[in-house]
């Protein structure tokens, strides 16, 4: 039996969002149908599209399958109502789910509407792994980010050190989950993905580093429990189009949809 084609609606048009129709251009069983954008960027957004799609400001009724990567304030305005009303939908912005009581919303929405919410790994690897090991038992996952000096500009890093000035190692935070990710927001999606595999925003550890001996952002993590162990290292990088968010980013909403319309999967 051959397979239907796929009809995303995208929610966000940014270098992400971007990346992804860019990508999708042509392929056999996908094809991105809407777009949701906020209202000042309509036309210009349907001015990047052309024919190949509809610019909207909201999921359109009908939508088979809803695409997020516009930001934290998209999943209660449009991914929620969405999944209520029965639309599958994936996330990226998974560090949103830091805030209480936001992961239970989402989980009563997509219940209420017989339908799932799909929490994407976007910048970072080993999840599956992650979540298989959780089953039988985990004591210890402590994920660490190492940036830059530069990196941490803009965040409360610069009251605690002259990021400047310093010449080693420098740790600006160790706390939970949860802590990280409401003082570094930018940097939540990688902790609360961990988190939401493995042991929960308050029991997950996270260590943030001003390295001045390194170039790139790495992830570390360390995860310990009856499966054994496993420590993970990952120098990803950037999306051309956009510095400040991984390529592996796009990647892994592009596996994800692919796999929806593919005969075998992994």
């Amino acid at each position: 039996m051959a397979r239907h084609e796929i009809v995303v609606t995208l929610i966000g048009f940014g270098a992400i969002g971007q990346a992804i129709f860019g990508r999708l251009q042509g392929h056999p069983g996908l094809r991105i149908g809407h777009v949701v954008v906020n209202p000042a960027r309509l036309a210009e957004t349907q001015t990047l599209l052309g024919d190949a799609a509809q610019a909207c400001t909201a999921v359109p009724a009908g939508a088979q399958l809803v695409l997020e990567c516009a930001g934290h304030s998209a999943l209660t305005s449009h991914v929620q109502p969405a999944l209520a009303r029965g639309v599958e939908c994936a996330v990226l912005s998974v560090g949103a789910l830091s805030e209480p009581g936001l992961p239970e919303q989402l989980a009563d929405a997509a219940q209420r509407g017989g339908t799932q919410v799909h929490l994407l790994a976007g910048a970072i690897g080993g999840i599956d792994a992650i979540a298989a090991a959780r089953l039988a038992g985990l004591d210890s996952l402590t994920y660490t980010g190492r940036k830059p000096p530069a990196g941490w500009r803009g965040t409360p890093a610069e009251a605690l050190v002259d990021l400047a000035a310093i010449t080693r190692p420098t740790v600006i935070l160790e706390a939970s989950a949860r802590e990280a990710a409401r003082l570094y927001p930018k940097n939540a999606n990688v902790a609360a993905t961990l988190s939401l595999a493995g042991l929960g925003l308050d029991a997950t550890r996270v260590r943030l580093i001003a390295d001045p001996t390194v170039s790139d952002n790495i992830h570390e993590i360390d995860v310990r429990g009856a499966f054994g162990q496993m420590q993970l290292t990952m120098r990803g990088k950037p999306l051309a189009d956009n510095p400040k968010t991984s390529a592996l980013t796009v990647l892994s909403a592009l596996r994800f949809l692919h796999n929806r319309a593919a005969a075998l999967t992994i």
